[in-house]
């Protein structure tokens, strides 16, 4: 495994890259020889002393993309944190057992956002906004935290997904105040209107 350590806006010291890469060891037998792991060293000034120093490695486990984040008094300490977290994913990861077929109306729905399937007996003559685009993409189970990499490197305010975790179909937004939000739908009957009140 290669390990590619860097700083964001400063000079990563001889004495962080020597310990990161020698911790970056404990996940090199779940990965393969030719994986690459991306550390990022950065200091958030704003933040407490025990939380400044801010660790972030992206890697790839069997194909599947892997992101950890952990903050602490040292790039040391959220070095430490953070290969626990990412021990812990990976093991998830190849333990895990396979996902069951999912049920017939989540495959409809999954299949109608695809290929771009609608209702084909709307009134053309309707006035106002119209699909204009189709986008069709392959959407294969993932984490959140997968997601969430994933949605930061394609640059876009929502991501659709399925979660491995459920199995449910789930769109990640990203929040106004920064912070990420998570819309999972669901298929059945409900007792209220979009405004709360009761139909």
């Amino acid at each position: 495994m290669r390990t590619i350590v860097r700083g964001k806006n400063l000079a990563v010291s001889e004495g962080d890259r020597a310990y990161i890469e020698r911790k970056m060891l404990r996940l090199e037998r779940m990965l393969d020889d030719r994986s690459e792991a991306l550390v990022v060293l950065s200091v958030e000034p704003h933040k407490s002393d025990g939380d400044s120093c801010i660790v972030d490695v992206s890697l790839v486990v069997d194909g599947r993309p892997i992101h950890g984040t952990a903050a602490g008094p040292s790039h040391h300490a959220a070095m430490d944190e953070v290969v626990d977290k990412l021990e812990r994913q990976a093991v998830d990861h190849r333990e895990r057992p396979r996902l069951r077929s999912r049920p017939p109306e989540e495959k409809e729905i999954l299949r109608t956002l695809a290929d771009g399937t609608a209702d084909s007996d709307t009134d053309s003559a309707t006035s106002g906004p119209r699909v204009v685009k189709v986008k069709r993409f392959a959407i294969e189970p993932m984490f959140e935290e997968d997601a969430v990499t994933r949605m930061e490197e394609l640059g876009h305010s929502f991501f659709v997904f399925v979660n491995a975790e459920n199995e449910r179909l789930g769109v990640l937004y990203r929040r106004r105040d920064g912070d990420y939000g998570l819309i999972e739908p669901e298929a059945g009957e409900s007792g209220h209107s979009a405004s709360g009140r009761r139909r």
